[in-house]
């Protein structure tokens, strides 16, 4: 088997048989091309299926000193263990060399979060006298008070939005749909901008299901949330490097405080390993420790 073949069959059996967005698909497409750049200049062209453990560890390093962060080199491993498997799956191969491979430990960077008083403050700057500016609120207020990715909220249905029993369905990474609760304040922002504002827009054929549309009746990209939130954190003062992604962060951050059941936080999250969403148990030993010592009588 030569390397263009195995990895057309990989990538067929990502998306037929793991249902994988076309991004990840090709993320997953460029490591394996790593893989393929190094046995063609290091190793002789040697195909995939005579691969050993060894070699496989000599990638690692050689990938290493290019410099790549082990953030990127982890997901790298992960993606050659996902070929290697595929090929043992389909009796490429009689034996999986990276199944000992092992990943380097990543230190977890712990992200940036917003207060609740920030959050107040950016959605309170934002100019409800323009009709994007009722748009906007109610944007701001479902990546809070849902805790979505920017590209689930800019592919938001009509359809999908059940406000009389206060969820939404939303489509995360993979096309996989999650129930997510809505609060009050949400929905209260999201039914004044359908009911009073995008009612007078003019809807681009085959948009008309889309919650959030621009001047022109056009989805709205995930570029454009970007700008929206960077600009109203200067409105304001705000020094923090933030983004749509911190409200989500924010969101979880506050629900873990809060005492919410991490589990609970997954689901809403959309988090596919309850690992993922642990990062939030260490913001929340943080915050415990900051609590202690700012309030305890012998501190």
């Amino acid at each position: 088997m030569n390397w263009a073949a195995a990895i057309k069959g990989f990538k067929a059996y990502l998306k037929l048989e793991r249902s994988l967005a076309g991004n990840s698909i090709e993320a997953y497409s460029r490591d394996l091309d790593k893989l393929y750049q190094y046995a063609d200049s290091q190793l002789n062209k040697k195909s995939p299926k005579d691969f050993s453990l060894h070699d496989l560890r000599r990638f690692i390093a050689w990938v290493n000193e290019l410099g790549m962060i082990p953030s990127t080199q982890s997901r790298i491993i992960s993606g050659i263990k996902a070929f290697y498997k595929f090929l043992l799956m389909e009796d490429y191969i009689a034996a999986d060399p990276s199944e000992l491979l092992e990943t380097p430990k990543i230190q977890r960077k712990l992200p940036d979060t917003l207060s609740v008083d920030e959050i107040n403050l950016l959605i309170g700057a934002i100019d409800l006298s323009k009709p994007e500016g009722t748009r906007n609120k109610a944007m701001l207020e479902v990546l809070y008070g849902c805790g979505l990715r920017v590209s689930e909220l800019t592919e938001l249905k009509i359809s999908n939005l059940y406000t009389e029993i206060e969820f939404i369905k939303v489509t995360g990474k993979g096309s996989k749909e999650r129930l997510v609760p809505i609060g009050g304040e949400a929905i209260r922002a999201l039914k004044i901008w359908i009911e009073f504002v995008r009612v007078h827009i003019p809807i681009k054929k085959g948009e008309e299901d889309l919650v959030f549309l621009n001047r022109r009746g056009s989805r709205l990209s995930r570029v454009y949330v970007f700008l929206m939130i960077k600009d109203l954190a200067a409105t304001v003062g705000l020094k923090k490097k933030i983004s749509p992604h911190t409200f989500r962060h924010s969101f979880a951050t506050h629900l873990v405080e809060g005492g919410a059941d991490l589990r609970a936080v997954q689901e809403m999250l959309g988090h596919e390993s309850i690992t993922t969403t642990e990062i939030y148990t260490h913001l929340d030993r943080e915050y415990l420790k900051s609590t202690i010592i700012g309030f305890h009588p012998r501190n």
